[in-house]
């Protein structure tokens, strides 16, 4: 069986490629122009090609030399653009030029020709304050393809315990059978319930040394007790090909993961956040306390050094009055205890904010896999 080929473009640290190559995908390409994001995608896919790319100025020639394949080998296209111009956290600014990398996707996939495209983006990309742009965007395809109804999908749906909120568009080439409009709908019936926050965090230490210095360089044991599809999904199924080699083998044999990193709060700051009450938001950090019966709210990721570089605003921890860790965050999004993420907490949490969830992620790609091997 021909196993389907796949470019991820915006690739960030691989939440949409680790749940592509769980559905079956083989991940030949990943593209991102932030350098740190692509180091995290390079060390947690080692047998893919990588490309800093900047796709407003990559011609589709370039992305068949980053990947080595020839004009027609790629089956699907996916990626998520920037969507900080489109969020309602934001400006949602049309000018903002990161609008335009949208366009920029389907001038690829028009050149590549692939068999299916997959775009991810948050729901105010549907707003019609940017329905210019899209149209512009999509009327670069849509004679070869058969485009679907926008899809929303919340993480919490497929698994994940976490509210964050995406749309997916999907198109299939004109010459093949396309999904149904309600395939992710199937999809959500299928999964089992997220857990809620005191169950998705299980076995991660809540104590946690706000020195880095003296975090044992946020290495530390966990020791998971509970069952079901979502601990399968964080704890296992590690897909061939993928996974930093000396991760695996540490987190397998011993149980040990990275990104336990704390953060060192004022006097003041602790005792605001331990009289906090859950789901309350401090009103000067603007950070909520996770509701333990709850989900986690959407993970913002700050901004890059182009735009201030702000630390992205991090929920705080249920049992503890501490903002939570990078793996932390990297559970309740779904993240497999053994995937790697930048070394530093302000990175980790620009990768993880940026992300999409691989639980949703495989949501969407496993149809498509089926519809394109007829499994």
């Amino acid at each position: 069986m021909h196993t389907p080929k796949l470019i991820d473009l915006f690739c960030g640290c691989g939440g949409l490629s680790l749940g592509a190559t769980r559905a079956g995908f083989d991940l030949v390409l990943g593209v991102d122009h932030d350098k740190r994001a692509l180091a995290a995608h390079s060390v947690n896919f080692p047998q893919s090609k990588h490309a800093r790319l900047d796709l407003g100025n990559t011609s589709a020639a370039d992305l068949l030399k980053a990947a080595d394949v020839q004009h027609g080998a790629v089956d699907v296209i996916a990626g998520g653009p920037p969507c900080q111009g489109f969020s309602v956290i934001g400006k949602r600014d049309s000018a903002d030029n990161r609008n335009q990398l949208i366009v920029d996707f389907f001038r690829i996939v028009a050149a590549l020709e692939p068999r299916v495209f997959i775009l991810e983006n948050v729901p105010g990309v549907l707003h019609p304050r940017f329905s210019g742009i899209l149209e512009n965007a999509l009327g670069l395809v849509k004679r070869k393809y058969s485009i679907l109804e926008p899809q929303k999908i919340t993480a919490f749906q497929v698994g994940a315990p976490t509210v964050r909120t995406r749309i997916i568009l999907v198109g299939f080439r004109s010459d093949m059978n396309a999904l149904s409009d309600d395939f992710l709908t199937q999809q959500i019936t299928a999964c089992e319930k997220a857990p809620v926050v005191r169950h998705a965090l299980d076995g991660l230490p809540s104590d946690i040394n706000p020195i880095p210095s003296g975090a044992r360089a946020g290495k530390r044991v966990v020791r998971i007790e509970r069952k079901g599809a979502f601990f399968d999904a964080t704890t296992n199924r590690v897909p061939t090909k993928v996974g930093a080699p000396a991760a695996l083998e540490e987190y397998f044999t011993r149980g040990i993961v990275t990104g336990c990193l704390g953060s060192l709060h004022s006097k003041d700051l602790i005792q605001r956040y331990a009289d906090l009450a859950f789901g309350a938001t401090d009103p000067t950090t603007k950070s909520t306390k996770l509701d333990p019966n709850g989900y986690c709210p959407t993970l913002r990721a700050g901004t890059g050094p182009e735009r201030g570089s702000f630390q992205a605003v991090r929920p705080i921890h249920y049992l503890r009055p501490r903002v939570i860790t990078p793996r932390e965050a990297a559970r309740l999004q779904g993240f497999p205890d053994w995937f790697q993420f930048d070394v530093t907490k302000w990175h980790s949490f620009r990768q993880l904010g940026n992300s999409v969830s691989p639980l949703v992620a495989e949501a969407v790609f496993q149809p498509i896999f089926k519809a394109l091997t007829n499994a």
